[in-house]
Parts: C-alpha cells; structure tokens; sequence
C-alpha cells in the first residue's frame, strides 16, 4: 500500500506526525510488515527522536544550526534566501527516508520514541511525504 501524508510547518523544528503514520499503518490492516516514508524535499529531513522532553528538539535545532550556519562565504547557492543553503546541508547530515517495523499492526516504536519531520528553514511549508507499507 502506498499512500501520502502532508505536514505543515510554520519555520524550523521538529514536528511529530507519529499518530498520523500510525493511522495509515492501521488503515493498511496489516499484523507484522514495513513501514517506510520519505520526505519529497531537499531542505526538510525525518528523525526518531525522544518524544518526552521538548528540550532535546530546541537542543538539536540550535546544535545544528551552530554547526552549519548561516551566512557562510562558502555557499554559492544564495538565491532562495539565507537558511536554504544551510537547509540543504541539514538535510543531508540527517536522512530523508526512514523504514520502521510494524508489529501487531502498529509502529514498532521505543516508549520514548517519535516520528518527527525536520524542517529546515524558517519559513513554514507543506511538506510532502510518500509512505509504503507493505506485509
């Protein structure tokens, strides 16, 4: 089964779509498969991350941006906007697709575990993404 799944953003961060992929995993019915998604853009990544404590997303986002900064002399690809360059290296650094099991019909996810699309720039988007589920 293949379907697709939006989600908007409103700048960088990271946005759990956990309950919506777990939806369509329920909606395919199966028991036991694989479940993966990938995200249609080059400036916007998918992530596992903890889900409990809010301060590991802020955490990564300002660690990342440290890293791969803004402004940088070395970008030649300046013409959509200063964080776009730095997006596409995000991007990069992290994945864009992701596959996790399904067991008994669901994500087979840790308790501390979500499913977060990584916006990388500061203005907000829709971000597409393609989802197979398969048994």
């Amino acid at each position: 089964m293949i379907s697709r799944l939006t989600v908007k953003t409103t700048g960088q961060g990271l946005y759990d779509f956990s309950n919506e992929l777990n939806g369509i995993v329920m909606d395919a019915g199966i028991d036991q498969g694989l479940c993966t998604i990938m995200v249609q853009h080059t400036s916007a990544s998918l992530v596992i991350q903890e889900n409990a404590d809010p301060s590991v997303q802020t955490d990564l986002v300002s660690w990342f941006n440290q890293l791969v900064p803004e402004g940088d002399s070395h970008y030649t690809h300046v013409q959509e906007g200063p964080d776009d360059m730095p997006a596409h290296i995000k991007s990069a650094l992290t994945t864009t697709s992701l596959s996790i099991p399904v067991m008994d019909g669901k994500l087979a996810l840790g308790v501390w575990q979500a499913i977060y699309l990584w916006e990388h720039r500061r203005i907000g988007s829709s971000r597409s993404m393609v989802v197979h589920i398969s048994s």
